[in-house]
């Protein structure tokens, strides 16, 4: 047996378990929405998406794989360089050149409505990456988690639409809990004029 016998022998082998990143990702999906720093909200993406690639891999979803692999990148980008009072210089640009890379990498996979949700889930996921405030990038990523989710649907992943109800759960209560937070911070409302 040659070594480039191996390569296919080892892939049929470990084709039939890539349903383990599925399920990895679906917890870390979950996981990523609830944690309570922006830092950590994007080092449990990239771990997501990593588990996503391999996911939609093995279901042939060629968009969501290369989408999912621009998401790994972006994500540890913006969880080490934007931070809430500076952002690197590079960054910009960096995420402009992977958007435009992710358009044609959309284009390049096109499979119809299935690459086009992947695609604006993709941007929409990009535009968060760069927000600098933890609830205005959950309220972005519910975008795009929902795009995301349509895509799953199309493509037939339970794994992946899973992830995303959980994911789209985990963000609406870490809003709620933001919110009410912030209003406990800022005290008691004035009372309205001519109130007892």
């Amino acid at each position: 047996m040659s070594p480039a016998d191996f390569v296919p022998l080892a892939w049929n082998a470990a084709r039939e378990h890539l349903d383990l990143f599925g399920s990895l990702g679906l917890c870390l999906g979950f996981a990523g929405g609830m944690m309570p720093r922006r830092s950590l909200i994007l080092l449990t993406s990239a771990a997501c998406s990593a588990c996503f690639a391999l996911h939609f891999l093995r279901l042939g979803a060629q968009t969501g794989t290369a989408m999912c692999l621009v998401s790994v990148m972006q994500s540890v980008v913006a969880a080490r360089w934007i931070g809430t009072d500076s952002r690197a210089p590079w960054v910009a640009p960096l995420f402009l050149a992977s958007s435009f890379v992710a358009l044609c990498l959309t284009l390049a996979t096109w499979n119809g409505w299935p690459s086009a949700c992947a695609g604006l889930g993709s941007l929409l996921a990009t535009t968060a990456r760069l927000q600098a405030n933890s609830q205005t990038m959950r309220r972005v990523f519910l975008g795009a988690s929902s795009c995301w989710a349509l895509h799953n649907t199309l493509v037939g992943s339970v794994f992946g639409l899973t992830c995303d109800l959980l994911t789209i759960t985990a963000l609406v209560i870490a809003l709620v809990r933001g919110a009410a937070r912030r209003a406990t911070i800022a005290g008691p409302s004035a009372p309205l004029p001519g109130a007892a």
